[in-house]
């Protein structure tokens, strides 16, 4: 399979379809397409991640490669005194969390296609959250890492859910190195939410 989600350009045929996806008590309607990650329904590591965060009530919060944006929109569904800036590599992805947020109703967020963090360098946060990409592999996951590490205020929290087949031993490693410490905050079906708070 050469052509995947973390793509700038998918070049595989168009297949939108609408999915659901409960947040608290409300129902947000996601339109999904080929190309993206987990098109069929919101993956478990996803929900895993949204179940557990716990964010401050006006944070500015970054989601890394948010795909067509179930975990950017759900924080901002639920923090809606805060501010969500959703960036991916993949511009149909993007595209899809630009109409999702729309068909939702929800206006506290921007969604930029970004290579990794590249298009958010200038700015600071005070969450960053993601689910990254795997399947660019080691070097690129821990790449966004790093730059969510630069792009941090003193304070500020990095949320990363990742299987332990795929990698989480050496994400907490890395995140131990740049932050001084980091944790496992959950785990379900082989998944870990890590967490790391920049001093």
């Amino acid at each position: 399979m050469t052509d995947h989600y973390y793509t700038q350009k998918p070049t595989v045929k168009h297949d939108v379809r609408e999915i659901e996806f409960q947040v608290g008590d409300r129902k947000l309607r996601l339109m999904t397409d080929a190309g993206v990650f987990s098109k069929n329904e919101v993956d478990f590591g996803s929900r895993l991640l949204i179940e557990t965060i716990a964010l401050p009530a006006k944070a500015r919060v970054l989601d890394v490669g948010c795909g067509y944006g179930p975990i950017g929109l759900s924080a901002a569904f639920k923090y809606p005194a805060g501010h969500v800036t959703m960036v991916d590599i993949n511009e149909r992805a993007v595209e899809l969390s630009r109409q999702n947020a729309e068909r939702n109703g929800i206006r506290n967020v921007s969604v930029l296609q970004s290579d990794k963090l590249e298009a958010v360098k200038a700015e600071k946060f005070d969450v960053v959250l993601t689910n990254p990409p795997i399947r660019a592999g080691k070097q690129t996951v821990h790449a966004i890492f790093e730059e969510a590490y630069e792009c941090l205020n003193p304070g500020g929290a990095l949320w990363v859910v990742i299987q332990k087949k795929q990698g989480s031993p050496s994400a907490l490693v890395k995140m131990e190195e740049l932050f001084g410490e980091a944790e496992e905050v959950t785990k379900d079906k082989g998944y870990r939410i890590l967490r790391a708070f920049k001093k």
